[in-house]
């Protein structure tokens, strides 16, 4: 003992100790979207190997529901969101890598989901959550789906239409979950098993509102050419003007924010909130863009 103590103050004189180590990288979680996987090479997988790449010893985990790569995929459209959660919650809770902390990145849909563990689930802490292409106030319609889900979404097209709020529709497919029906309102709020839940639209939970105003940061990316989110201004948590589907109005004109149901106007004016707009259809963004924009949030 008495050696080592002499010669680190030797080093030291020569050069040779290295200087203040860098606080490590808070771990990143990531959810993808629908009709995507965990490890998708050119999505979820791109994006965690980029990750890796620019914040050198990071712990990435790109979250998987279910078994398999192709039952993640089918459960995007087919398992509860409510029982996703639960499950996601269970796997952060047991990642020892987690348990200090994590930044959340969802993408899609995977950014409303995140949300609700942010609010359902404290512990482990959820730090930042990044919003990409997430649709906080729902979609009111699916002009167009992603590669090769397009006679997917067809078929969810027509079984919205015969009723996305009954309670086989809300339970079985995921995208009525978010379902958000500006001429029925009050069917959205008495029927959606998750979207009303997680907005508050049925009565306040002082949790969830607790649990979402912990985070450091809440940023939310639009795509401003975005043509698979109806309306696109869900990405910013704006949505349309209540008993029409042609005007919107931004989150800041909406009760949700004016009641403050969320905390998210006491999140907005302590400068929590971060609303970014990128070129691009839904999804669409360049490594340099991502790199100068997105990266400064995670390191």
């Amino acid at each position: 003992m008495a050696a080592l103590r002499t010669v680190v103050p030797v080093l030291a004189l020569l050069g040779l100790c290295p200087g203040p180590v860098a606080a490590a990288a808070a771990p990143l979680v990531i959810w993808h979207g629908m009709g995507d996987s965990c490890c998708n090479p050119v999505s979820m997988g791109y994006i965690k190997k980029l990750v890796e790449k620019k914040i050198p010893g990071i712990y990435v985990l790109s979250l998987k529901i279910g078994s398999s790569l192709i039952q993640d995929m089918e459960n995007s459209f087919f398992m509860n969101v409510n029982e996703q959660v639960r499950e996601v919650c269970r796997q952060l809770a047991q990642d020892p890598q987690l348990q200090r902390g994590y930044n959340a990145m969802g993408f899609s849909q995977g950014g409303q989901f995140l949300r609700a563990v942010a609010q359902r689930c404290p512990a482990p802490p959820m730090l930042s959550l990044i919003s990409v292409g997430g649709q906080h106030q729902g979609v009111y319609g699916f002009p167009r789906c992603p590669g090769e889900s397009s006679h997917l979404c067809d078929w969810i097209r027509k079984t919205l239409d015969l009723g996305a709020y009954s309670k086989a529709v809300q339970e079985h497919l995921v995208q009525a979950e978010y379902w958000h029906d500006p001429l029925k309102e009050e069917e959205y709020r008495k029927n959606s098993i998750f979207l009303a839940d997680i907005n508050q639209e049925r009565g306040i939970n002082e949790t969830y509102k607790k649990n979402l105003m912990a985070l450091k940061k809440f940023v939310m990316v639009k795509f401003l050419n975005d043509t698979m989110v109806d309306p696109p201004i869900s990405e910013w948590f704006g949505f349309y003007k209540s008993g029409q589907a042609k005007e919107t109005i931004p989150l800041q004109e909406t009760s949700l924010y004016k009641e403050d149901r969320l905390g998210l106007q006491e999140m907005d004016k302590a400068g929590k909130l971060v609303f970014l707009g990128v070129q691009g259809d839904h999804l669409h963004f360049s490594e340099e863009w991502f790199d100068s924009t997105i990266l400064p949030f995670l390191q």
